[in-house]
């Protein structure tokens, strides 16, 4: 396979729909990943409504490979490991390459620790944070095979306190994937692993997608939302940049675009032209860099530690 391939995980709506069909037009193949596929032949009229559940992995594709871009769909189960083992094994079977994961699958659920259930709380830590780091394990085989030459994209926030506020639980797990993030970075930097980067991104301002489908329908509150194309771009720049330059970084479309990519005006990504959409981000984020002694002392590693003392 001559084109980079491209794994999208959370594909088939919204966000997910804009970064496949872009990614596409940028000649990248792209497995479009989603819970299930669909009869996507017998959608009328086509292209469906990208934030309505008739957009499936299979239409996502359908759209791709009609114009004339490379794409295969896909199922995957981001709560179970195995699933996701079997969406990278056919994957590689299929392409035989792998040089760009994009995690954006997602379970939202914003409302107060009283308020949120155990139910939900698992199914936002299976979905977000265990997802990921399944993700990340079964990718990290064929990366090897690739030469240690690629990168993953992240749906997650940078970290700053009022995150937190009203949506513990939801809070608890993206920012665990970012946590993810930061720490990956320092392992492939400490392994010497240069051609690597994994890249958490957030949008600045609400975007439409399924999960902003009331405000879209809100006239008043449709001003305030954006075009998923500025997070797709977001993602396409970031994907362009050097890999030591975005590798453990964590930012949002808006701003990487305006400081990496020297883009100034984003009236075109006003859902509502003419319009200025209120952002929903704090304008400077927290540096996660301290003064740190420089012995660290003796490092633990855990998979030297005997068996018997580990079960302790």
């Amino acid at each position: 396979m001559e084109k980079k391939v491209a794994l999208v995980i959370g594909g088939s709506r919204g966000i997910g729909r804009q970064v496949c069909v872009d990614l596409a037009a940028k000649d990248y193949a792209v497995v479009v990943s989603g819970k299930s596929l669909s009869d996507a032949s017998a959608v009328r009229p086509f292209p469906p409504d990208p934030n309505s559940p008739q957009s499936t992995a299979s239409t996502v594709t359908r759209e791709i490979t009609e114009a004339g871009g490379t794409a295969l769909a896909l199922p995957v189960d981001t709560r179970d490991p195995k699933s996701i083992d079997a969406l990278f094994a056919s994957t590689w079977k299929h392409f035989g390459r792998l040089d760009v994961i994009i995690y954006n699958a997602g379970a939202i659920w914003w409302a107060s620790v009283a308020q949120t259930p155990m139910r939900r709380f698992k199914l936002m830590q299976e979905v977000n944070v265990e997802g990921l780091y399944s993700t990340v394990q079964a990718a990290l085989p064929y990366f090897d095979r690739g030469g240690w030459r690629g990168r993953i994209i992240v749906v997650s926030p940078p970290i700053y306190s009022r995150f937190f506020r009203g949506k513990t639980a939801y809070a608890m797990g993206k920012v665990g994937m970012s946590v993810l993030t930061k720490g990956l970075a320092m392992d492939w930097q400490r392994e010497g692993k240069h051609d690597m980067a994994i890249t958490s991104i957030w949008p600045a301002s609400a975007i439409e997608s399924a999960a902003t489908l009331a405000a879209s329908n809100d006239p008043e509150q449709r001003q305030d939302l954006r075009h998923p194309a500025i997070f797709s771009d977001a993602i396409l720049a970031m994907l362009a940049a050097p890999p030591a330059t975005v590798n453990g970084l964590l930012d949002t479309d808006e701003d990487f675009l305006r400081n990496y990519a020297g883009v100034t005006d984003f009236s075109r990504y006003s859902l509502v032209p003419g319009t200025s959409p209120r952002r929903i981000m704090p304008a400077a984020f927290p540096s996660l860099e301290v003064a740190e002694q420089a012995d660290e002392g003796k490092r633990m590693d855990s998979t030297l530690v005997p068996r018997r003392m580990a079960k302790l």
